[in-house]
């Protein structure tokens, strides 16, 4: 079976970042899901990806949805610009200014 070993790296330190903010161990979210902790650790460890089914159960476990989940382990430009107007969706506009300054300058120098 194919798997991107970057996607599976991203997903599985998400959803164990996820599990730690929820304050649930391996052993809880796995017995939320009905299956051994041994099949959380893998996931988190990058040894197997979750099926989408999975995704949509560990989204109701992390109260979040399941396009969050996907959407913070993409590398695709608009996902990630997605990601970046919902951090600055809760900034002040000086803030935000700021960074949009920041983000411009480093464009910049790493466009060269």
């Amino acid at each position: 079976m194919f798997m991107n070993s970057n996607l599976a790296n991203k997903i599985g330190r998400l959803i164990a970042e996820r599990r730690s903010k929820a304050g649930l161990t391996q052993e809880e979210v796995a017995e939320k899901l009905g299956i051994g902790f041994e099949a959380v650790s893998r996931i988190e460890r990058a040894k197997s990806i979750p099926t989408v089914l999975r995704l949509f159960e560990l989204a109701d476990i992390f109260s979040c949805g399941v396009d969050e989940l996907l959407i913070e382990a993409s590398n695709r430009p608009i996902d990630q610009a997605s990601e970046i107007a919902k951090m600055l969706s809760e900034l002040t506009i000086d803030d935000r200014q700021m960074i949009l300054e920041t983000v411009k300058s480093l464009h910049g120098r790493l466009k060269q």
